[in-house]
């Protein structure tokens, strides 16, 4: 057997990647088993190549910084999204509510290891494309511009919640096990590279109507989040124009339209597993006629809502048991038999209200009360005026984000931290800090790789 590692992929239904790297732990070399093919095998040809592409999106939907019951609620907690009703858990998640981690926080060392996972994977595929002798021309740029795209959102979210982190770009475990931190302003300018080399590679059209796999216009917007926490204003301005002006998109105004999978106002979603399983975002949410066991809205993010406002009166179930009542996140509504709901990564809202902040970190603020006026005359709420200064333009651009997003990927952290807000929250926060800004690398990590030292600040 060579010396390299191979990617290994069962068939079961349909390909999916086996040998994943646990925190860059050195893989053993095995006779491979008869019912498994090497990665030269995988990647000969377009079917196989495309089957090991999509067991990493199943992944995504399945356990990653993406997975509709991970960031979005973690963070959600995290900041002033959610309130946490369960008395006692092992999982780390009190600690992550009442902002009292530490570094051997078993849910930090958990989000911390799926991202690296699917890294890994990424790069496996990356290199399978690369050494690919059989695979066409135009199949192996559409192969790596996916992987790349996936590998740059997660060094993202990585990037957002650790800082200082570790970039593998190989699956080699020897370079792996022993690899430093790269500084948070160098992994951006990297992310930026990977994203601007990926996006050429892709074409505008889906390779699939449900749009459940990347196409150019994802990868463009995942580039200009990366621009815009650069401070890089101009650069996602043209970005994200470009976006707004396909003809493959369109605002959807019907609010209650938002989450259904056939709209056009969505750039990319991950699929359940199974057909008529419902999204783990439902799951995750989801209770009714009954104190919440688990989250629930917090009071102070239904309180800044209209009354009049669709988003309050749709994306929100207020449930009340005797003289309590508690707010269910209610964006998405099939609880079983579920046939019209994906989760939704990316909607077009983004793209209006990034290019909104754009302009009005450049004094475009005439430019950019359309944009935000599109977003609330669909919930049914007063429009901005056009004299708006930059200041109120900002502020109001952060209020529609939490409005718009809540509960959905972390938007709420990233943008508070984007805009240099995050103190806020020592108001509704009884422990937050400044250093809370970033997680703790975690402890088992550190032990594991002494490269990954110092500790975060405060950790």
């Amino acid at each position: 057997m060579k010396n390299d590692i191979f990617i290994k992929i069962a068939f079961t239904g349909m390909l999916s990647v086996l040998t994943t790297c646990l925190s860059c732990d050195k893989m053993l070399e095995v006779d491979m088993p008869t019912n498994q093919i090497s990665a030269e095998q995988v990647f000969e040809n377009v079917q196989t190549a495309n089957a090991a592409l999509s067991g990493l999106y199943a992944g995504l939907y399945d356990n990653s910084p993406l997975s509709g019951d991970q960031t979005g609620r973690i963070l959600g907690l995290y900041t002033d999204e959610l309130n946490f009703y369960q008395a006692t858990s092992n999982t780390g998640i009190i600690e992550i509510y009442q902002n009292t981690l530490i570094d051997s926080n078993p849910l930090i060392n958990t989000y911390w290891t799926n991202a690296y996972q699917k890294v890994y994977m990424s790069n496996a595929i990356l290199e399978g494309v690369e050494y690919s002798v059989s695979l066409p021309a135009a199949e192996k740029q559409r192969l790596k511009g996916e992987a790349l795209v996936i590998r740059s959102v997660l060094f993202f979210y990585l990037q957002q919640l650790y800082g200082d982190i570790p970039y593998p770009v190989t699956t080699n475990y020897l370079i792996n096990q022993s690899i430093g931190k790269t500084p948070s302003p160098e992994v951006l300018e990297r992310l930026e590279s990977d994203l601007k080399e990926a996006v050429p590679l892709l074409s505008d059209a889906y390779r699939n109507t449900e749009r459940i796999f990347l196409n150019r216009k994802a990868a463009q917007l995942y580039l200009a989040k990366v621009l815009m926490t650069q401070k890089k204003w101009n650069e996602a301005e043209l970005v994200l124009k470009e976006i707004r002006q396909s003809s493959l998109y369109q605002f959807q105004n019907d609010i209650t339209k938002v989450f259904e999978k056939t709209g056009t106002h969505i750039l990319w979603q991950l699929k359940p597993k199974n057909n008529t399983d419902p999204v783990k975002e439902m799951s995750s949410y989801y209770f009714a006629n009954a104190a919440p066991v688990n989250t629930a809205l917090s009071p102070t993010l239904y309180g800044i809502f209209d009354a009049a406002d669709k988003r309050r009166l749709n994306w929100i179930m207020p449930v009340t048991v005797g003289a309590n009542t508690w707010y269910r996140v209610n964006k998405y509504k099939n609880t079983t038999n579920n046939t019209t709901e994906y989760s939704v990564v990316l909607r077009l809202e983004e793209v209006y209200l990034l290019l909104a902040e754009a302009l009005a970190q450049q004094d475009k603020t005439t430019e950019a009360v359309p944009l935000i006026n599109a977003i609330r005359q669909r919930a049914g709420i007063s429009l901005l005026s056009v004299s708006v200064s930059k200041e109120i333009m900002l502020n109001e651009i952060l209020t529609e984000n939490r409005k718009e997003f809540f509960t959905e990927t972390g938007h709420r952290f990233m943008d508070l931290k984007r805009n240099n807000q995050l103190n806020s929250l020592n108001g509704v926060k009884t422990n937050w800090k400044s250093y809370h800004r970033l997680w703790p690398i975690p402890q088992k990590e550190i032990l594991l790789n002494n490269q990954l030292n110092p500790q975060n600040e405060g950790y």
